[in-house]
């Protein structure tokens, strides 16, 4: 072989050489595959629907011809396993007992490499509302927290159409620890719409310590105040569901009505009370009753308040613990309480009682969860 054979040989190895590299980096001359191609998921059933009870859980098989994932747009439902691979799964779909009185949705999305190839919907059915309204009382106003997500989904905020904020820090008269903010102070929320509840929310950020002071913008003469709480647990939590008058010039000489209040380091005794010139905590008159509730830590309970010309009433669970009557004295310092008042929920840190035996940080974030609030008149 001559040295121009040498040459032309070598060449035309150079050239299949880089031909076969080349074959190898397009897969024969093909687009790598789209996220849109990655593959296909099919369901056994698109829509399912549930009763109220926690055990009415439901399987459904999910076929699908790549690896999978499925995430759930709701904390009350959920899916196991949440990841799936090429062939038939079983899926269950778990959910908690459904107490909040009205039915409930929870979307399931099916993804293959973050492109959503399917969609779930699970609709849960209540159980029966728990009613302890007065005969002849009528619902007024109400806020049952169901609201959307935002776009993007960002949790939604309290209505300000309802509900103003308390700012500020300083004890608020109780030696408090707490900072209260406007629903939220840059990243910080503290209030939060999800899953059908508000979540006040009291976190430590920085040397501080944010939570929730909210009213409600309307103010009432007389009715039935009802809420449905669940409360926070560690030391240091100061919860509390009350009314003060809508035209306030003084305390405690224009009253103060206390629906529920607890704290942290005595779990699960709810107290009310009344406050006025003649009876109140600074004077040690206050008149108060405090009840044992074993779950009000772990579930939800509703408070209720009956303030009516004769008497405030209040209630846990439908139960009577306190009454009130008016003396009938015409004496304001006995009964101020034929004005109109407003709803309060905040969530206290510290404090002459919530930190009466010290505060523990280690358990923040705290969360005190309202169902609803609703106002009833006659």
């Amino acid at each position: 072989m001559n040295k121009y054979q040498m040459i032309n040989t070598w060449l035309l190895s150079l050239v299949l050489f880089t031909g076969c590299g080349s074959s190898n980096s397009d897969n024969g001359g093909g687009t790598p595959p789209s996220p849109s191609d990655a593959g296909n998921i099919t369901l056994s059933q698109s829509s399912l629907s549930l009763t109220a009870d926690a055990t009415d859980n439901s399987t459904i098989i999910v076929t699908s011809d790549n690896d999978w994932n499925v995430t759930s747009d709701q904390t009350w439902c959920t899916p196991s396993p949440t990841n799936g691979h090429n062939g038939q799964t079983s899926l269950k779909i778990a959910t908690l007992s459904n107490k909040t009185g009205s039915e409930r949705i929870a979307t399931l999305s099916f993804y293959i490499k973050e492109t959503k190839k399917a969609t779930l919907t699970i609709k849960q059915a209540t159980l029966p509302a728990e009613n302890y309204v007065p005969n002849g009382y009528n619902l007024v106003w109400s806020d049952e927290f169901n609201a959307a997500r935002q776009s993007g989904g960002k949790p939604s905020l309290p209505n300000s159409t309802d509900w103003s904020y308390e700012t500020g820090n300083g004890g608020w008269g109780n030696h408090e620890l707490e900072n209260y903010i406007a629903g939220f102070s840059g990243k910080d929320t503290c209030a939060v719409i999800s899953d059908g509840t508000l979540k006040i929310i009291a976190k430590k950020v920085g040397a501080q310590v944010l939570s929730i002071r909210m009213n409600t913008q309307k103010s009432w003469t007389y009715g039935y105040f009802e809420a449905r709480l669940k409360l926070p647990t560690g030391k240091g939590t100061w919860p509390a569901f009350w009314m003060m008058p809508k035209n306030f010039t003084t305390w405690p000489d224009d009253g103060e009505v206390d629906i529920m209040e607890e704290v942290g380091y005595h779990p699960n005794y709810v107290s009310s009370s009344i406050h006025c010139a003649a009876y109140n905590h600074t004077l040690n008159t206050q008149k108060t009753a405090e009840s044992y509730c074993a779950t009000a830590q772990s579930d939800f309970h509703i408070y209720g308040c009956l303030w009516t010309a004769d008497y405030i009433k209040f209630y846990v669970d439908g139960v009577n613990t306190l009454t009130f009557p008016n003396d009938k004295a015409g004496n304001k310092s006995t009964w101020p309480f034929n004005a109109p008042f407003y709803l309060k929920l905040n969530l206290a840190w510290g404090g002459d009682w919530g930190g009466a035996q010290g505060v523990d940080e280690s358990i923040l974030p705290a969360t005190y969860e309202i169902d609803y609030v609703r106002v009833y008149q006659q």
